[in-house]
């Protein structure tokens, strides 16, 4: 049951401060420290909050969207949030646990037994689910988000109580009567004892079974010791029939029978085999379909076996029968093929057969994990699962305990045995602690701690050499934000030992190169290694210990800007390359989209503990570039339609359904979707300044000052903001973000009248003073066209129009060749260079091909970067005819002249022209008369100022 409305105010209001999407979640159960645990939280921080921290969150709750460019993708998230089947979602875990899945079918992809990699990271994409609905629950305000969370907490603490114990029965309606089912991933099978064969020289085995899935080699039963050693009744062979087989000499020696047509799935079939007299008959409800006189072996030339399962392969790759069985029986003697038709339509013990006198068992169990013997002797059967059980009662997920095992005694990665479980286990994990914090719910709270518990309990007993080994690994060492989310847990249950498993993951190879400065991202995983520094700094919260933090912000300065694309992205085919590495990793598998959310985590968390404004910097351009191109504009039911890749290379069409929609990038979209308000405002520790970070319309509500503050803007179409402030008096500094980019003309009005600068582009602009009910704050933020520059090609250029990177929408698939001087304006902006396009904000056009923003989630081919080239020298249409020279560094003299914009005069351009020319006449780069000619060009030509 949920907590009560007034402890849970006690848990939002201490802990969403730092809870709002994607960025801490520090959730704050505890008043103060508990005794023992480490500095990073106490009263003079406040409840939950890491004294280390000098800026604070607002709660997502306190700041409030309005209509603008995010509101639009956030309500085709919402939609998606509101309407998708979560029982599909936990049908995995449901299946895990035996339990019934009520009918749901698994979303695929990686959330399924049939996805890649034969599912191995299904539950991830729930956790992610948890989070996008808390958020939006938080965002909100609608209760639909909250009553779908507490569905998906109590079917998870339904699937943990059920794991906790020894499989039971899941009865189903049988041909007759009732009937066993095993789910398909449940592991599960049934064990006979060993007695069940007797010896018998002849025999009868019969079974009546419905199939779910057409999985290959599946027994119906398997009796033997190993591989070498046995007899089964698969329902499918490779070509899909029924199959009998026995052997004393491994698959070479097999005696068998082979059916000829399939068994239907979702019907009951009954299939029996006798072997009496050297001849062996394989019968499919009620008629003989094979027959071998030549087989030499019977039950008792097998001896006593040590294994007799129904529904288990000795072979371990063969998968577990997903079905249910009705009736199963076992006859030391050769049953007529009468009496085999008999058994069709009748249960064995109403036929001329009668039940088995060897076993029999007929499934009408309805609870319990034990199967009655009604052949008389006693030999009853007991459901299993293949894996045994969770060596914890807090294991949580979807899929077997054998994931995390076996990654113990991995050397290399094969993420189709192992596949980042640890990654999985972050994602559940961080989605319950997320629903606790968005709704109250004490069952998330408790089953996130029992995650965390049954971590430290597996974990804390490995060598750590083991542990360094085992996150080195590629892919299927992989834990995601996993530090993270344990930190937090830590931050409510004060438990030493949650904050001991936080640093059971320190991966000190890396953690140790980037704290002395040593960049070794050559080569590695991008999305692998970027969550763990996010990891990093909450373990510097917690413990103060320096090398975490330093080995964090030394990281980022080693991705941004020397890794990154324009839009904010990074990684190529989800691996970094070297420094500055732009231009030749171009391709349609750029920036991996996980990438950007995941930078834009750690830039919140470093700006928290130091202002760098490259941090927000870095935020703004990855959020209005990658993050809102990566949501495509369209409502979809099934699919959050998210992208993984953001393909970078000339004629890219973004794909927005990659493998089926449950990709680990589409469950970054879902969250990133709904947490577009966490960090336009934040607040200085003290309360002394109000920090404003993004220019989004929005309402801020500041509870400790008693005011709200409206931001009323159309940015990044509008070129500037208002903010009005309304209640109490307060005195506070209001800091307004100096955009790097916003080179010229930043300035600031109260109530009408200008605020003193100077602004510095990439800073903060201070406004301090005692503020009042309607004050009015207007900002002034004037765009530029620019380019960006490929760190390895200049030639290869990126276009920006102030924070947005307006792309080419061009089907062709070799780079774009533009120029863009042609125009320049004595400001030094080339938008004069394009043309606007009527009604279409941010849309332009440059020699007949249309650019527009990024941002824009179409399917249109686009081109992100274009080679640029400037062949002859033009000043304000005025093309001289003059070749444009070049320096060795590529730098071309039209280059040179238009860095020293801003120009205040006509007079003052044609002045810096002729200063240059002389410079490049005289290093021999450019001829006199062509210098002449260049300064004519410039004093003929007409400017926009």
């Amino acid at each position: 049951m949920a907590s009560a409305p007034a402890r849970r105010a006690v848990l939002r209001a201490a802990a969403l401060v730092a809870a709002a999407p994607a960025l801490t979640s520090l959730a704050t159960g505890r008043a103060a420290a508990a005794p023992g645990a480490a500095p990073g939280t106490g009263a003079g921080a406040g409840p939950g909050v890491p004294a280390a921290w000098t800026l604070r969150p607002f709660r997502p709750e306190d700041v409030a969207l309005r209509t603008g460019v995010f509101t639009a993708k956030r309500q085709l998230m919402l939609d998606y949030g509101r309407g998708y089947d979560v029982d599909r979602l936990l049908q995995v875990f449901r299946a895990n646990a035996g339990l019934s899945t009520r009918g749901a079918v698994a979303p695929g992809g990686w959330e399924g037994l049939d996805g890649e990699a034969k599912g191995n990271l299904r539950g991830h994409f729930t956790g992610h689910f948890l989070t996008m609905l808390s958020q939006a629950h938080t965002g909100t305000g609608e209760k639909v988000y909250a009553d779908r969370i507490r569905h998906m907490v109590g079917a998870l603490d339904e699937v943990r109580e059920a794991l906790r114990h020894d499989p039971a029965v899941l009865s189903v309606p049988g041909r007759f009567g009732t009937a066993a089912e095993n789910v398909r991933g449940s592991y599960r099978y049934v064990d006979l004892p060993d007695t069940v064969l007797g010896g018998a020289a002849a025999i009868t085995l019969a079974a009546r079974v419905k199939p779910t899935h057409d999985a290959a080699w599946t027994r119906i039963l398997d009796f033997g010791d190993d591989t070498t050693r046995y007899l089964y009744l698969t329902a499918r062979n490779g070509q899909g029939h029924p199959r009998f087989a026995i052997t004393t000499s491994g698959a070479g020696g097999e005696q068998s029978l082979d059916g000829t047509a399939p068994l239907p799935l979702g019907e009951w079939s009954h299939v029996a085999v006798t072997i009496a007299d050297g001849t062996g008959i394989l019968y499919v409800n009620g008629a003989a379909v094979a027959k071998n006189t030549a087989m030499t072996l019977t039950p008792a030339a097998l001896g006593t076996l040590r294994d007799h399962w129904l529904g288990r392969s000795h072979y371990s790759a063969d998968p577990v029968f997903a079905g249910a069985f009705d009736e199963v029986g076992l006859w030391s003697r050769a049953l007529t093929a009468n009496q085999i038709a008999e058994l069709q339509d009748h249960p064995a013990a109403e036929s001329s057969a009668g039940a088995g006198d060897l076993a029999a068992y007929t499934f009408e169990e309805t609870t319990g994990g034990t199967f009655a013997d009604s052949s008389g002797h006693d030999r009853h059967a007991t459901l299993r699962r293949t894996w045994g059980g969770p060596s914890h009662p807090g294991f949580l997920a979807a899929y077997p305990e054998t994931q995390f095992i076996t990654l113990e005694s991995m050397t290399s990665g094969d993420y189709t045995v192992v596949w980042a479980p640890y990654y999985t286990a972050h994602k559940i994990l961080r989605g319950l602690l997320d629903a606790h914090l968005a709704t109250g719910d004490a069952r998330a709270l408790d089953l996130a701690t029992g995650m965390c518990d049954w971590m430290y309990s597996r974990l804390s007993k490995l060598p750590r050499s083991t542990l360094q080994r085992m996150w080195g690994i590629f892919s299927s060492g992989e834990f995601g934000g996993i530090v993270e989310a344990i930190c937090d847990l830590y931050a409510i249950s004060g438990k030493p030992q949650h904050l001991a498993l936080a640093r059971l993951f320190d991966l000190d190879k890396l953690i140790d190169a980037c704290a002395a400065g040593d960049d070794i991202l050559d080569g590695l995983h991008a999305n692998q290694h970027i969550p763990i520094f996010t990891g990093l700094v909450r373990l510097y919260d917690e413990t103060r210990e320096e090398r975490y933090l330093t080995a964090a912000k030394n990281f980022w300065d080693m991705v941004v800007p020397t890794r990154m694309y324009g839009i904010g992205g990074t990684s190529n085919r989800e691996f970094w390359g070297a420094r500055g590495a732009i231009a030749k990793t171009l391709s349609d598998t750029t920036a991996e989209t996980c990438c950007a959310y995941n930078m834009l985590k750690l830039s919140r968390m470093l700006f928290f503990h130091e202002q760098k404004p490259s941090y927000m910097d870095y935020y703004e351009r990855a959020l209005y570039n990658q993050v809102l191109g990566s949501k495509q504009d369209k409502a979809d039911a099934e699919k959050p339609l998210v992208t993984y890749f953001i393909g970078l290379v000339p004629g890219h069409v973004r794909d927005y359904t990659p493998k089926a929609g449950t990709t680990c990038c589409e469950g970054t979209g879902m969250e990133s979707a709904t947490k577009y308000q966490d960090s336009v405002y934040f607040r200085r520790a003290d309360g002394t300044a109000l920090y404003v970070n993004l220019y989004s319309p929005s309402t801020l509500t500041w509870a400790e000052k008693g005011i709200t503050v409206t931001q009323s803007t159309g940015y990044p179409a509008q070129q500037g903001s208002t903010l009005v402030i309304r209640g109490r008096t307060a005195r506070f500094d209001l800091r307004l973000r100096v955009p790097a980019w916003a080179t010229s003309g930043f300035r600031v009005t109260v109530n009408g009248k200008p605020v003193k600068g100077p602004w510095s582009p990439g800073g903060y602009a201070s406004v301090s003073r005692t503020w009042r009910d309607g004050d009015t704050v207007r900002v002034l933020i004037p765009f530029r066209l620019r380019v960006e520059k490929a760190l390895d090609d200049p030639g290869v250029q990126t276009l920006f129009h102030g924070p947005v990177n307006l792309v080419a929408r061009d089907a062709r698939t070799d780079f774009l060749t533009f120029g863009l001087y042609r125009n320049a304006a004595l400001s030094g902006d080339l938008l004069p260079t394009l043309t606007p396009v009527p009604g279409k904000p941010l849309h332009y056009t440059l020699d007949g091909v249309e650019f527009a923003p990024f941002s824009e989630g179409t399917e249109e081919p686009t081109h992100a970067y274009f080679r640029r080239s400037e062949p002859t020298v033009v000043f304000g249409g005025h093309d001289s005819g003059i070749a444009n020279p070049a320096r060795d560094d590529g730098t071309t003299l039209l280059d040179a002249i238009w860095a020293a914009a801003p120009y205040r005069s006509k007079g003052a351009l044609v002045q810096h022209v002729r200063s240059t020319v002389d410079a490049w006449v005289a290093a021999g780069l450019l001829g006199a008369a062509d210098g002449r000619g260049v300064v004519a060009a410039a004093k003929k030509a007409d400017y926009v100022s």
